[in-house]
């Protein structure tokens, strides 16, 4: 575990921040493609009792109310572009004032660019808050690249349960255990292709990560065996443990 780009074997110091119904917390979880961010983020919600908000979470909840911010976000991903940063902080904006939200949040996928981290500051800022801790789960490449290749995924959006056909297979080949939808591989996910997405992420993320290096609040994490079966478990209480102290 990294704490500002130092090894230590204790957690990051950080002040207890726990309620009767759950931890008062605004935590940003990054991480490359594979990597485990967004299961870890989804344990780490039910664990902590705080909402688990990803980008494309968002994208969808607008689109499906038919907002004004959904028409517009939806006009850019319908033609495949990315949604530009202005539309996404508002959005963000948008979730952040919902009343599930008031004590704190899990963003996954938010933000991506320094720019979008400013504004986030900003946003928190005018509520009398900030952003407390910033998990990075960091995976060796090839790690990633044989979970990704054995990749299975719920079709079922509302689920969305990860499989993993060679260590985490489902009961049975194809169905999801938990509400027995359909699983769906990509059809782009080749060696090559996995390569160029943590190359891209890991240009893109470096200046995001030393801006939250730089505010003392970037926790690196390193799984010492991230296919064990409870890699995530471990990964969750190395974060528990850096909140609480």
């Amino acid at each position: 575990i990294k704490n500002d780009g130092m090894e230590t074997n204790c957690m990051v110091t950080k002040n207890k921040r726990e309620t009767k119904g759950g931890f008062v917390m605004k935590i940003i979880m990054l991480g490359a493609p594979g990597s485990g961010k967004g299961t870890t983020a989804k344990v780490l919600a039910e664990r902590t009792n705080l909402p688990h908000i990803s980008t494309g979470d968002m994208f969808r909840e607008q689109i499906k109310k038919g907002t004004e911010l959904g028409k517009l976000a939806n006009s850019y991903i319908s033609q495949g572009n990315l949604v530009p940063d202005e539309v996404t902080i508002n959005i963000v904006k948008d979730r952040l004032g919902w009343e599930d939200a008031e004590n704190g949040v899990i963003l996954d996928g938010f933000p991506r660019t320094i720019k979008q981290a400013e504004a986030l500051a900003l946003i928190l800022q005018e509520k009398g808050k900030q952003v407390d801790i910033v998990p990075e789960l960091v995976v060796p490449d090839q790690v990633i690249i044989d979970r990704i290749l054995n990749r299975a995924t719920c079709s079922n959006k509302e689920c969305g349960a990860i499989y993993n056909t060679k260590f985490k297979p489902s009961k049975v080949p194809g169905v999801c255990d938990k509400c027995g939808s359909a699983l769906v591989t990509r059809t782009d996910d080749n060696e090559e292709a996995i390569k160029t997405r943590l190359e891209v992420y890991r240009e893109n993320s470096k200046d995001l990560i030393a801006y939250y290096k730089e505010k003392g609040v970037l926790v690196t994490i390193t799984p010492e065996n991230p296919n064990a079966e409870n890699s995530t478990e471990q990964v969750i209480n190395t974060i528990l443990e850096a909140i609480k102290r």
